[in-house]
């Protein structure tokens, strides 16, 4: 091979888009085990263990229908002003679906999921939710949050 062949086969290979890690089943396994024991804080009226999911990173997102939101603390006063933890009646039961789930890179994936909130007088609500999940240390928390 001459030069220019090589410089033109380096060139294709760095031009090459990544491809991601098909996540293993213990990155799935632990991603859903972390929304699971998010949603039973969420369930047993726990602001602190339902939040707990969530990096403290200011720069950590949370998209609502009126625009976007960082950091941890306006993520929780945005649900402490639509859901009355107090009352479990007024908050709901929160249970997740996974849909989907696959890894952006070793310490990255996204997971998408139904959220279905199921209340003891008035209907359930449900939807889609998309969260970006990070490794930081030996857990997985939401670094971007997109509920609808």
């Amino acid at each position: 091979m001459n030069n220019a062949a090589l410089i033109l086969a380096a060139l294709a290979l760095f031009a090459a888009p990544p491809v991601a890690a098909k996540p293993g089943p213990a990155q799935v396994a632990d991603a859903v085990t972390a929304m699971a024991d998010s949603a039973a804080g969420w369930n047993s009226g726990d602001m602190d263990r339902f939040m707990a999911i969530y990096s403290p990173s200011a720069q950590t997102s949370f998209v609502t229908g009126k625009g976007l939101l960082r950091g941890k603390q306006a993520i929780a006063d945005q649900y402490r002003k639509g859901f009355n933890f107090a009352d479990s009646a007024k908050r709901g039961i929160l249970g997740f679906e996974t849909l989907d789930f696959r890894s952006l890179g070793p310490d990255t994936a996204l997971y998408i999921a139904r959220y279905t909130l199921t209340f003891p007088e008035k209907p359930s609500v449900s939807g889609v939710t998309s969260v970006v999940f990070r490794r930081e240390g030996k857990a997985w928390r939401i670094i971007a949050d997109h509920s609808n």
